[in-house]
């Protein structure tokens, strides 16, 4: 039968002194203002101790204490070279922030560029019609020629073109993340799926080469994840490849008994996905370890995290 129209009698609704309680939000954790000669570090360190910018400090905390104790892996998306991050992630690697980098195909494609030409990413949006996309000469010629000799001569898809870089030194290579890599013996991986990236459209690519030293860079990838006891793994601009080859890495390590305990994982792209939530931030660590997820654009996000990170290093020597 239906309800009636009945007001809920108040009466006797118990309530508690306010302070009594426990808040999320407290006073001593408020952000404050900053004067306007304030260094990077007062920035950071007057951000609210709330939500991502608590997790911000954390980060910056794990990265300098990692560099000591661990290591520090990234891995990096297309749109973090694109963007023009390549001397931030420079310094880092010269400061010894890096212990190893792994990135997708496309990556690769702008880094070369960079090295090759000082300036990177077409507009497919003009290209694509008139069939240009993807079709630069140099880049298709030189990167699959330099992939089939490397994998050829034993090298993994990271090395061969890191060192092609490096040795040949072309006109804009010290913006060349790879290059300075090969110059630090700093190992890159190269992590590619079969027919997303521009050079699989020339005639020159090859398909055993670019599967054969793109699965060794797998392997040594595997091994770099397997030192990350108390490190940390940072995901940037990868929304699958990536987390997907990372995940694989951890089981790979567990299968042989290395627990990665205390491992600190950290996505940061400019959207919340599914795969880096879930491959890098919750199942790694899951009872192990902390993961962390930063939201923002690539452009100014990780100048302000290497920025801090700075900062924390020369304050706590």
């Amino acid at each position: 039968m239906p309800f009636p129209y009945e007001e809920f009698d108040l009466a006797g609704v118990q309530t508690y002194p306010l302070k009594s309680r426990a808040s999320k939000a407290r006073i001593e954790d408020f952000g404050r203002p900053i004067a306007p000669s304030a260094t990077i570090g007062d920035f950071v360190d007057s951000l609210p101790n709330i939500l991502a910018a608590a997790s911000l400090k954390t980060i910056v905390r794990a990265i300098v204490d990692a560099k000591r104790e661990s290591g520090v892996m990234w891995a990096i998306g297309a749109h973090v070279i694109k963007t023009g991050l390549g001397p931030v992630l420079i310094d880092l690697m010269q400061r010894g922030f890096v212990s190893a980098l792994a990135v997708n195909g496309a990556a690769v494609i702008h880094d070369f560029e960079i090295a090759l030409a000082g300036a990177t990413s077409e507009n497919v949006d003009e290209s694509l019609g008139p069939g240009r996309f993807g079709m630069a000469e140099e880049t298709g010629r030189l990167l699959n020629r330099t992939i089939t000799e490397g994998v050829a001569g034993g090298l993994g898809l990271g090395q061969a073109v890191a060192r092609f870089l490096k040795d040949k030194s072309p006109q804009y290579a010290r913006s060349s993340v790879l290059a300075e890599a090969a110059r630090l013996g700093i190992p890159i991986t190269v992590h590619v799926a079969i027919g997303t990236d521009i050079i699989h459209m020339h005639p020159s690519a090859s398909g055993s080469a670019i599967g054969e030293g793109s699965l060794r860079d797998f392997r040594y990838f595997v091994s770099n994840v397997a030192r990350l006891e108390r490190g940390v793994y940072l995901n940037c601009g990868s929304a699958v490849v990536l987390p997907e080859v990372f995940l694989k890495a951890v089981a790979l390590a567990r299968n042989r008994g290395l627990a990665l305990s205390g491992l600190t994982t950290v996505n940061l792209d400019f959207i919340r996905s599914y795969r880096p939530e879930t491959n890098v931030v919750t199942r790694p660590t899951a009872n192990t370890g902390r993961g962390y997820s930063l939201v923002g654009h690539h452009e100014i996000m990780i100048p302000l995290l290497a920025g801090a990170i700075l900062d924390a290093d020369s304050r706590s020597v």
